[in-house]
């Protein structure tokens, strides 16, 4: 039987972020993006989230390289972790490989990791796989689809993109190549469904040139401008405005300043000359002559804005007219945080601007009709709806069906699933070893579901500890119990039901102890049962309960 080309994705499939796709033929395997996923709200602890790894490091010998689209975090955050356990040449366009740089750079791993740049039309060989390089637009400059030709056909993969006709740098996508590609033949298209539910069209990244012109003009306060440190576009529109009105620049965010200092030395950012300043040198310039761009747009507890509006900046606070505007729009799940900081904003009197009131932000996802025209121009046999939640996915597949492809020859697929393609074919196969693993400080895996569970039984019930001494020769109580509570409820205005739950306690080691002696497991067991019911009845709450049993 011929090999058939597997397309295996292990992230970015009925979720955002975390992108990841596997391609296989015979003994090659090509990777498509190492991203990660930021956590959600009940992910106690949890920093960030990163593929399970497991089908690449059990099959490396055969990797022969891993492509990236762009430099956003949800298409190359999980690098480094992924290059702790393997080594495989990495090719990206220059403004990626530059951020790609310095993330290897703070997790030592540049110096044995091979980084290839890439341009625009490019085509890369990797094992029985060739990768061009297409040139498309999104929010951040360099970005690239990729055209995978293979034995049994060409793969269109567009990684996140948009039609720009007028874009801040690079011009716009390629329209004329994915044509090419199309009149040639393309077995199949993998697109970007996140903007899929959005008609029309997505706004060109210069229309927000105008809003911030409107908003420096005659502004004679301090203005702060927070945005996506990766938006590189979006930073070279507020740095010229605030050039063209006499305002020094100032950057605030370790994240922005690396990025500022990448794009400036590959030539994809301008500045005015001596426009940036340090940001300890603004308090000795008048208000009018200020601008401080910063990162904290989703409103994350160690970001610089959230710092500034709290008041444990080290540099620089808010202050009353202030005319803070943030160019960004909420990520799902992070309204709570950002309401939060817009409301300290407020209080400490600052004129707080955002989308809703200006033309501050565009998105970088195509929406509905430019998602057909792409659709249009590939002509694919075979569409897979990649980069979105499960209605995102299905949406996409509607409306690959109005432009009339076949029901039949659309697959909705989920990570870890194997698509087995050949030139007439597509299924759904089989699966490999996948899912979600969670980095938590130095911490890669260690915490699992069981423990994400615990964490969260923590923070809705608290814990309570029945402490006690027992005697190692027949179990008789020596002293205790003695109860500790955490995140429960105030004990000193509990006093009776602390001492009901000493009386709970002891009746169950009395009750258990002449039945098991020295059996601790059963002892603990009936102190948690007991407990459990009392409390449960008493404050319908159910904390955690952990006899802790000192053997004397």
């Amino acid at each position: 039987m011929a090999e058939k080309l597997k397309i295996i994705p292990l992230g970015g499939l009925n979720e955002i972020g975390k992108n990841l796709t596997v391609y296989e033929y015979g003994s090659d395997i090509i990777v498509v993006d190492v991203g990660m996923g930021f956590p959600d709200t009940d992910m106690y602890g949890v920093d960030v989230v990163i593929p399970d790894f497991t089908y690449l490091i059990q099959n490396q010998a055969r990797i022969r390289g891993i492509f990236l689209t762009h430099g956003h975090e949800d298409h190359i955050g999980a690098l480094p972790y992924l290059l702790r356990s393997l080594q495989a040449p990495i090719y990206a366009t220059r403004l990626t490989a530059g951020l790609v740089k310095l993330k290897l750079e703070e997790h030592r791993l540049l110096d044995k990791t091979k980084l290839i740049t890439c341009e625009a039309g490019q085509t890369v060989r990797a094992g029985r796989f060739s990768v061009e390089f297409i040139h498309v637009n999104h929010s951040i400059a360099d970005a690239a689809a990729f055209a995978i030709r293979t034995p049994v056909g060409v793969v269109v993969h567009t990684g996140d993109f948009k039609i720009d006709a007028t874009p801040i740098s690079g011009g716009m996508i390629d329209l004329g190549r994915l044509g090419q590609l199309g009149r040639e033949g393309v077995l199949a298209l993998l697109c970007d469904s996140t903007n899929v539910e959005r008609p029309g069209f997505t706004k060109s990244e210069r229309s927000v040139g105008a809003s911030f012109d409107g908003l420096f003009r005659g502004c004679e306060q301090r203005i702060i401008v927070t945005t996506f440190a990766s938006n590189i576009d979006r930073i070279q529109q507020i740095i010229s405005v605030a050039a063209k009105y006499g305002r020094k620049v100032a950057i605030s965010g370790r994240s922005m300043e690396n990025g500022i200092r990448v794009a400036t030395e590959l030539g994809y950012m301008n500045v005015p000359a001596n426009t940036l300043v340090d940001l300890a040198h603004i308090k000795n310039l008048p208000k009018e002559k200020v601008c401080v761009i910063t990162t904290g747009s989703q409103g994350e507890t160690m970001s610089a804005l959230t710092r500034m509006a709290f008041n444990t900046h080290k540099q620089l606070e808010i202050q009353a007219g202030d005319r803070v505007i943030i160019s960004a729009s909420a990520i799902p799940g992070n309204e709570n945080d950002i309401g939060n900081v817009i409301n300290e904003l407020y209080r400490k009197d600052a004129e707080v601007i955002n989308e809703r009131e200006r033309e501050l932000h565009v998105s970088g996802h195509a929406c509905q009709e430019e998602l057909k025209i792409i659709h249009a121009l590939v002509k694919p046999r075979f569409f897979i709806p990649v980069h979105g939640e499960q209605r995102m996915l299905k949406t996409h597949a509607k409306l690959a069906r109005e432009m009339g492809m076949a029901a039949k020859n659309i697959l909705i697929a989920d990570i870890g699933k194997v698509i087995e393609l050949t030139p007439g074919s597509a299924r759904i196969t089989g699966s490999v070893p996948s899912g979600r693993v969670f980095v938590d400080g130095y911490g890669v895996g260690d915490v699992g579901s069981v423990v994400l569970r615990d964490r969260k039984h923590l923070a809705e019930d608290g814990v309570i500890v029945v402490a006690l001494s027992m005697s190692a020769e027949d179990g008789g109580l020596i002293s205790g119990p003695d109860i500790l509570t955490r995140g429960f409820v105030y004990v000193k205005e509990s006093d009776a039901l602390m001492e009901e739950l000493r009386r709970v306690a002891l009746e169950a080691v009395d009750h258990t102890a002449t039945r098991y002696a020295t059996d601790w497991a059963a002892i603990k067991t009936a102190i948690k049962d007991e407990l459990s019911d009392y409390l449960y009845k008493k404050t319908k709450r159910d904390p955690m309960i952990l006899p802790v049993i000192l053997e004397v």
